[in-house]
């Protein structure tokens, strides 16, 4: 098997979350042009259910897998990897047996009683199905992920999209007719079909390898792995608190923001509307560069637990240095396109330009997001899962509760959700900056940051002025492209003025470094 480098590994992974954030977004625009606000209101009522029962069936495995595979390979227990894939594999299987039903029996409730809008029902019957092929493909990505073989689990997630993204419309289009709520039920569909292809091919390229095999002795090797199942849940139940407070306060967000506008005087349909423009068009486009985090923190989990293992507590805090500069760079860039363009975006987009307000007042805030992930991994493989868990808790508890008091009043709305998330997100990221700074030796670069603050503030400017008074004919796409291109430009060119970035830097980045580097 094929292991990489701590940056070839973050590079495949950020060029498949890119390919996938790219295609997922062809699907949003596919969805949200057949079924409109109301329908991607209807969908995104439901992704919360969906998303705490996946987080109850996995019970944190992922990256406790992960963690633990990448210690037994640094020994060489290949015997351990074994056991390790057993036990998760016994617990999953079981636990998907157990939270399927529940889901499905639940569902009326859940749209009748809590979510006020009895037509979300439907998607939560369609995703349901979903939930035992996520938790048996979550084992396998870990196991992957903890050799530090990166490509399986990247492929598996452009299969996955590919796969959603060619049968959405088929899907859609056929249920349509009978109803908005049945539409939205074929897009979710679309999502269990494509997450099975990807299952396939992850369980195909782990027989390919045929360095373990699972199969025989199984029950066997379950009964005996007592000790296994209390290491993984060593890391697993923190980590699973921690995942646990962000769904289970994502599954109350819904439900708290439809009580809060009903409240506020908004009636049932028009509080889905809004729901749908504030979590099915603006949150999405804000959490785009988080596929650039996503893949560090993936990656960053095995390499530090490695690290931590070996006793390089040097490599730990470099590994973690580089994992926020790139996202300070990655993240300041869209936080700049989002802000200047989110009109004409959200036009070219959906048609209509009726969430880029929130776009505007949340993005200036979302670097924090875009820290978020590798903080928290960090914290994972330094077996800080428990601390990480109680930031979530502080961070969400405070999300709600605010979600509850600003979304309350008429003047502020949906808007006060959307603070409140805004509120809830940067509270758990400083949390989290805080624990780590206490364990580990951190040297924090106040210029840098202010560099990088100036940076944007001049990108900014430039790409505003430049859509505005140098292309004033032409086509909305056009324009758009065009001024985001030279934002682009001029945000690069910044960043190696004020040695943000350094041709050295870009040489080392696996692949393409060298040729990048020779062009500057």
């Amino acid at each position: 098997m094929s292991k990489q480098t701590f940056l070839k590994g973050t590079l495949i992974l950020i060029i498949a979350g890119l390919i996938t954030r790219i295609l997922g977004f062809i699907n949003r625009i596919v969805v949200a042009r057949l079924i409109g606000e109301e329908g991607v209101g209807l969908y995104m009522m439901a992704i919360p259910t969906f998303v705490l029962t996946i987080t109850l069936t996995q019970m944190g495995l992922p990256v406790a897998i992960s963690k633990l595979v990448a210690e037994a390979e640094a020994q060489g227990d290949r015997r351990k990897i074994k056991k390790i894939l057993v036990v998760s594999l016994s617990i999953t299987g079981t636990l998907s047996i157990i939270f399927t039903p529940m889901m499905i029996f639940l569902a009326p409730l859940l749209s009748e009683t809590l979510l006020t809008d009895e037509r979300t029902y439907y998607p939560l019957l369609a995703i349901s199905p979903i939930v035992p092929i996520v938790a048996i493909s979550s084992v396998l990505r870990g196991y992957f992920q903890g050799r530090q073989n990166m490509k399986p689990p990247a492929y598996s997630q452009v299969i996955e999209q590919v796969v959603r993204i060619t049968l959405v419309y088929v899907f859609t289009n056929a249920f349509l007719p009978m109803g908005i709520e049945y539409a939205a039920a074929g897009a979710m569909l679309s999502a269990v079909v494509g997450e099975l292809m990807s299952l396939i091919y992850l369980f195909f390229m782990f027989k390919l390898k045929k360095r373990i095999r699972i199969r025989h002795n199984f029950f066997k090797s379950a009964k005996h792995g007592k000790e296994t199942f209390n290491d993984l849940t060593r890391i697993a139940v923190p980590t699973l608190g921690s995942r646990m407070i962000g769904s289970i306060s994502w599954f109350f967000e819904p439900i708290v923001v439809a009580q809060s506008l009903a409240i506020a005087g908004v009636v049932t349909h028009i509080a889905t509307r809004q729901y749908g423009e504030l979590t099915g068009f603006a949150l999405p486009l804000l959490m785009l560069p988080s596929f650039i985090t996503t893949s560090l923190s993936t990656a960053l989990v095995p390499s530090i637990s490695e690290a931590a293992a070996k006793k390089q507590t040097l490599l730990i805090e470099y590994r973690l240095k580089q994992a926020l500069r790139l996202s300070l760079v990655s993240g300041g860039l869209a936080i700049v396109v989002l802000y200047v363009f989110a009109s004409p975006v959200m036009e070219l987009m959906y048609g209509n330009s009726n969430s880029a307000i929130y776009i505007k007042v949340m993005a200036p805030f979302f670097i924090f997001y875009y820290f978020q992930g590798p903080l928290q991994a960090t914290l994972q493989a330094l077996d800080l899962a428990k601390a990480a868990m109680i930031n979530s808790f502080i961070g969400n508890f405070i999300k709600t509760g605010a979600i509850f008091i600003l979304a309350t009043r008429p003047s502020l709305g949906i808007m006060g959700a959307a603070l409140a998330i805004v509120i809830g997100m940067m509270l758990v990221t400083l949390l989290h900056f805080s624990t780590i700074v206490k364990v580990i030796s951190y040297s924090f670069y106040v210029k840098d940051y202010i560099k990088s603050g100036i940076t944007m503030v001049l990108a900014g400017i430039g790409g505003h002025y430049f859509y505005q008074f140098c292309l004033t004919d032409g086509s909305l796409a056009m324009r758009t492209l065009s001024a985001i291109g030279v934002t682009s430009f001029i945000y690069i060119v910044l960043l190696f003025v004020f040695k943000l970035l350094t041709k050295e830097e870009v040489k080392r980045i696996p692949f393409i470094g060298p040729k990048l580097a020779a062009l500057l």
